[in-house]
């Protein structure tokens, strides 16, 4: 029984009654642990995704030329600049071609294959603490190695970034499990997104002022810092993040009966895992068709912001780097404020969960979807295409609190191993949603950006029915029992 319950008991004494319900009353707000667990984890993504983002801002001042054919006058002047800044730095450049670069930048997806799965089934048995803990230490590291690695050879700075991507998996996939017994059913959605939105604050940063690094400082410095931001991240891990809220010791007695409370009837996660359940389950097919079609979208959009800006609206490096930042600060602005709202509503009872979920989806993909398609006819705009570009970011930002939590709804129990595979479908579309943006726009320059569009938003709407149809947000039977099928 929860302590709630146990102070309306009869037998005990006024006094000790009312001291007790005062222990047992959460505070408000964002003063709590829970809530600084979501800040720390904020933290945390903000510097895996600036690591993520950083070589894509360095790689135009670490080879000898990265020109467009198409830059202006004053782009070429601009990247003249940055190897006269390299050579007063004295920080190398390379001979790499085109192919070189674009192998280069894919490796990050390489090894992500291998690490979503078993990472959200190790978190979610043994405990995200050390997973992530692991993981955040390992990409933080190998980012400071990075410009040693370049140094070696293509080989070696590939095999890095191999295994940092790995090393950013274990971060991104099994700070999942945390909220299994964190996260109050209400408040689920407003701190999911407060640590989720550390990924578009770093992207955001990273593009902002990676440009003004290379420039002044040389590019090597784009790594060595956000490797630095990272380790001093892991400082705060370690030490302040708990598997469990029972063995926190900062936690008050209030918080921590809140929590238990809110969460007695949910199942904690165990070592099976049904397979044949999951294979045969609809609503879990809508949630990983869901993050394939959506995430196709979100990198296109990641991908292709400063190329698009550049050959389009003929920028320098410095320029579209800028202006490339700004859907992801109005992203990460907007994700937090959906989670905010989405607790509101189910908070206050205005909406029913699986509302909630489908309503937030289906602003975000009709939304993005029709600004994506709208943006090749502005092109001739330059304030047009920067502000279809950021309402792209705002719109996918609606996802959030809808489709891509959806997981904790139907089987907490196994949240860890869910997260890791869609984060399989998540990198798949990553890694495939890119070469055939690159495909099509090689074959026409001109009919190839707005094929682009019209074919990501054709299968985020395609994602978006299936979900509609068969998403649910009860928790499904075989997540309540326990089964002898065994990973």
């Amino acid at each position: 029984m929860c302590p709630e319950a146990a102070v309306k008991t009869t037998d005990v004494s006024k006094e000790n009654n009312q001291q007790t319900t005062q222990e047992q009353i959460p505070r408000k707000g964002f003063c709590t642990v829970r809530h600084g667990l979501a800040f720390i984890l904020h933290f945390c993504n903000f510097s895996i995704y600036a690591q993520q983002t950083n070589l894509s801002i360095a790689i135009t001042a670490m080879v000898n030329n990265t020109a467009l054919p198409s830059q202006s006058n004053a782009s070429l002047s601009s990247q003249d600049n940055w190897n006269e800044t390299q050579t007063e730095f004295q920080a190398p450049a390379y001979d790499w071609s085109p192919e070189i670069q674009g192998t280069i930048l894919s490796s990050l997806n390489y090894g992500s294959f291998l690490a979503p799965i078993p990472t959200g089934y190790v978190a979610g048995v043994f405990g995200a603490k050390y997973v992530v803990g692991v993981g955040l230490i390992a990409t933080s590291v190998l980012s400071l190695l990075i410009p040693l690695a370049a140094d070696a050879g293509v080989a070696w700075l590939i095999v890095v970034r191999v295994f940092q991507g790995i090393a950013q998996v274990m971060v991104f996939t099994g700070q999942y499990a945390l909220w299994v017994r964190w996260a109050p059913p209400v408040e689920r959605n407003q701190l999911i997104s407060i640590a989720i939105s550390g990924a578009k604050l770093g992207s955001f940063l990273v593009l902002l002022v990676g440009g003004l690094i290379c420039q002044n400082l040389g590019w090597p410095y784009v790594f060595y810092i956000f490797g630095a931001i990272g380790c001093v991240c892991c400082l705060l891990w370690f030490p302040l993040v708990y598997d469990d809220p029972k063995d926190h010791p900062f936690i008050s007695v209030g918080e921590k009966s809140y929590i238990t409370c809110s969460l007695a009837q949910q199942d904690l996660p165990k070592k099976s895992l049904p397979i044949k359940a999951m294979i045969k389950c609809l609503p879990l097919w809508a949630i990983l068709v869901s993050y394939f079609c959506e995430y196709w979208t979100i990198h296109i959009v990641t991908s292709y912001s400063p190329t698009y800006i550049r050959s389009i609206l003929q920028t320098s490096v410095t320029t579209s780097g800028m202006l490339s930042s700004l859907p992801h600060i109005s992203g990460c602005v907007c994700i937090i404020l959906g989670g905010l709202l989405a607790d509101f509503l189910l908070s206050r009872k205005i909406l029913r969960l699986i509302v909630v979920r489908k309503l937030f989806t289906t602003i975000g993909v009709l939304g993005s979807s029709a600004v994506l398609v709208s943006l090749y006819w502005v092109k001739s705009s330059p304030a047009a295409t920067i502000t279809f570009l950021i309402l792209t970011s705002v719109f996918t930002s609606c996802n959030q609190p809808g489709s891509l939590i959806n997981f904790l709804d139907i089987a907490p129990r196994y949240s860890g191993f869910i997260k890791g595979l869609s984060q399989v479908f998540a990198i798949l579309a990553g890694a495939i949603s890119p070469t055939v943006a690159g495909v099509l726009v090689g074959q026409d320059s001109e009919l190839g950006w707005r094929n682009v569009f019209l074919l990501a938003a054709a299968i985020d709407i395609s994602g978006l029915i299936f979900y509609l149809i068969f998403g649910r947000t009860h928790v499904q039977d075989w997540a309540k029992e326990e089964t002898t099928t065994h990973f």
